[in-house]
């Protein structure tokens, strides 16, 4: 074999030896290989059906989650409402569209499941529901019964019934996009503008639960996005109040 053969062939194995080291290295940068990823479903949920999210509300008394989260509900069908931004929710554009759109003006007014009442041109029914998660998803409500998803306006009541009174609790919620609260009659909590559901997002002043029945109720409004919201009440500790019952009348 002439020099020329043998310079040819140590270059061939350097090149070869070459490439499998640089291989090699790169295989140990990269790691393991990743696990493939589930196929993204063609379809989404076109079921449309609220069982999905949540249970319908029984007549026996519902205590709050682990973390003092209220999951049951009366929730009114969405109110259309024409929002092209959610960023005039200001707390002026609450109060005059909340008392426009109102279905009574008794703030302690606890509406029956399934009963129907008339906002504006649009004949709306209650239903009593449990969410099966910590926060109320309006967003999967209205997607169930097939309603507007977007620019909408929500009514809710709930009863919570305590042992006895209770001192110095403070309500809090977190809500997408805009929403007020009331307790007893008494308005408690304003959140206006372009919010993200967020836990405890806002709390309100020091108030008192009776002992026996108290009645929240609340409105949520959003325009494009997601809606939905999430109370409880907590103790001057900041630590969840569990020790009570919620029902729907």
């Amino acid at each position: 074999m002439n020099r020329k053969t043998k310079s040819f062939l140590s270059m061939i194995v350097f090149v070869a030896l070459t490439t499998l080291q640089i291989s090699g290295i790169s295989a140990l940068a990269q790691g393991p290989p990743r696990p493939s990823l589930p196929p993204i479903p063609i379809k989404g949920d076109t079921t449309h059906s609220l069982t999905r999210d949540f249970i319908f509300s029984s007549l026996t008394p519902k205590s709050p989650d682990n973390k003092g989260f209220i999951q049951r509900w009366l929730v009114l069908e969405p109110v259309k409402k024409n929002i092209a931004r959610n960023n005039i929710i200001t707390d002026s554009y609450l109060k005059t569209t909340f008392s426009a759109d109102n279905f009574s003006s008794d703030y302690n007014t606890i509406p029956k499941n399934g009963s129907t009442v008339k906002i504006g041109d649009q004949e709306l029914k209650w239903y009593g529901l449990d969410s099966k998660a910590f926060n109320f998803n309006l967003f999967h409500f209205t997607y169930a019964l097939d309603k507007p998803r977007y620019g909408i306006l929500v009514w809710l009541v709930t009863v919570i019934n305590c042992p006895y009174e209770m001192q110095n609790v403070r309500m809090t919620a977190g809500c997408n996009s805009g929403s007020m609260w009331w307790l007893n009659g008494q308005e408690v909590m304003t959140l206006s503008g372009d919010r993200d559901m967020i836990a405890d997002n806002v709390t309100s002043q020091r108030l008192t639960l009776k002992k026996g029945k108290n009645i929240i109720r609340g409105a949520v409004i959003n325009g494009p996005g997601m809606a939905n919201f999430g109370i409880r009440f907590i103790d001057e500790k900041g630590e969840p109040i569990k020790n009570f019952t919620i029902s729907n009348e």
